[in-house]
């Protein structure tokens, strides 16, 4: 794990990036901290055989997508009371900051009901959304072909989009 850091650092570097591009602006985790956290979370992974790059890379995406997912969930908390006094609104940015954690949340959990049904899309969707890996990439990481990818990532954003839109 320690070996493999050094060697793929710029590249988790450049999916937090477009990670964060999509999170609310301020957001307190930045770029280096995303990917730190995330390789903390590998880190606890015990018993992985790491394949290949794009194996790791797609593991690391899920990883920085759960550290997004538990800031929103915190945030979520501490926007819904958290133990603290709930302190008046004055700026309406704040609310489209607090629609942003509501959306990320509605996405997965709407990539949770899609895994029970098909968990390769969900997988595909990991890769492509979260990881920002090509077609190519994601094809590698799951050990499918690139037509299957782009077949299935088509069904799985229309599968999210009508979900999203019902939420």
């Amino acid at each position: 794990m320690d070996e493999l850091l050094p060697l793929v650092y710029g590249e988790l570097k450049r999916i937090a990036a477009r990670e964060l591009q999509k999170e609310r602006p301020g957001h307190t985790l930045c770029t280096t901290a995303l990917v730190h956290e995330a390789w903390v979370e590998l880190s606890k992974l015990q018993r992985i055989q790491w394949q290949n790059r794009s194996h790791y890379l797609a593991l690391a995406a899920q990883a920085m997508r759960r550290v997004l997912i538990d800031h929103a969930v915190a945030r979520r908390a501490l926007k819904r009371g958290g133990g603290r006094q709930p302190e008046p609104l004055h700026d309406d940015a704040l609310v489209l900051v607090q629609a942003r954690a509501s959306e990320l949340l509605d996405l997965e959990e709407a990539l949770g009901r899609l895994a029970a049904l098909d968990e390769r899309q969900a997988r595909i969707v990991e890769c492509r959304f979260y990881g920002g890996m090509s077609i190519d990439e994601t094809a590698e990481a799951l050990a499918i072909s690139p037509a299957t990818v782009k077949r299935e990532w088509t069904l799985a954003r229309a599968w999210l989009n009508r979900e999203l839109q019902g939420a």
